[in-house]
Order: C-alpha cells, then structure tokens, then sequence
C-alpha cells in the first residue's frame, strides 16, 4: 500500500483519540521520574521501564518496528494484545492502530493477515540511517546518498524518496501543508512502492 491520504490517517488516529502529524518531542526532553537520594522513587524498575520503552520507538526500518515485524501474523499480535482498533479496507487490505510504547507513533498495514507496511507521521520513530518525518528531502539525500532517490508515481503528479534494502523499502512523502517529510512507510517493494507508483490504497 502506498502513504495514506492524511485525511485517512487523521481519520484513523482520530478514532484512537490521538493527535496526528506531530513531532514528538526529543527523548531528552521527556519528563525524568522523581529522584531521592538518587534513586527513583516510583515502583522498582519503573525508571528502567520508561527509559527501555522510550528507546524502543526511536527506530523504524524496512524489518518494522519494535515488535510489528514486517510478515507478522494479525492474530498473533492480536492476540498479544498489542493490535488497537481495526479498520478494513479492499482485498483482504486491514489497518490496524497498536498499543503499548508504539501506540500513536505508527499505523500498521496487513494484506491476507500478514503485515505488510508500517508508517508514521511523527519523529522519532527514524530509520537506521538518522531520516525521519520532519526532514527536508535535501536532507535525505544528505543522508542517503547513492542509495536513496526522489521517483514519480505513474500519473506523474506525486513525488518520493525511495530507498531500497533488498526487496523492501524506505518511502519517504511529502507533507500537505508544508515542506518536507510528511510520512514514511516501510515494508515490501511490491506494496509500499508499487501502491504509490500505481496511486491505489490497497
């Protein structure tokens, strides 16, 4: 599946009572829990808890995210408890809010049960690389070099940053309202780039 229409995915995280297109604040910045005698005084491992999760959303990449590994059974996760809400789309095509540490960050697309794409409209999560949503696409190209290029969907009126590793990809697009990156996508070629070439949803 190509990028989401963001009324789409405002639609989506809207249900989830979460605000969309955001850039989370950087993990620096995030509120340290109260100290005594240098010590944490929440629950034991509370501290330990907060800083591993927080690490955890800081990556995304072309294998998924945290434990949304791309060819990840539906069930499974469901089961897990870490699957939201569920909104199905076309052909057999379901997109699913998570929850936990990821909940809010990314939406999940699954075809046939197996995941296929994880997005997100929000920094962190980033790439391996350091290239997240927020960026501009010079920066990208900064980043990336060699390995990454802007392409055009078929119609020739949308326009991208790929980035391949192997038969999955890296796609970076643009933001409705200002410069730069507005959401990236990782998954398969044959979804996540060909959905956006071909301009189709699922």
């Amino acid at each position: 599946m190509h990028r989401l229409s963001y009324t789409v995915v405002t639609a989506l995280l809207a249900t989830a009572g979460l605000v969309p297109i955001t850039l989370a604040a950087p993990a620096a910045a995030a509120p340290r829990p109260p100290v005594a005698a240098g010590h944490p005084t929440g629950a034991p491992g509370t501290a330990a808890r907060v800083a591993a999760e927080r690490d955890e959303v800081r990556i995304i990449s072309v294998r998924g995210a945290g434990p949304f590994r791309i060819g990840a059974a539906l069930a499974r996760l469901t089961a897990a408890g870490l699957i939201d809400w569920v909104a199905p789309d076309c052909d057999g095509t379901v997109h699913t809010g998570v929850t936990g540490a990821w909940a809010g960050k990314i939406l999940l697309t699954f075809r046939d049960g197996r995941l296929v794409g994880v997005g997100t409209a929000s920094a962190p999560p980033r790439t391996p690389a350091g290239a997240g949503v927020g960026m501009s696409f010079t920066a990208l190209e900064e980043i990336y070099g060699p390995r990454g290029s802007m392409i055009r969907n078929d119609a020739g009126d949308a326009s991208a940053y790929l980035v391949r590793v192997g038969s999955r990809v890296e796609l970076f697009t643009g933001h409705p309202f200002r410069p730069g990156v507005g959401y990236l996508q990782v998954g398969p070629a044959s979804v996540v780039e060909r959905g956006f070439r071909e301009g189709r949803s699922c």
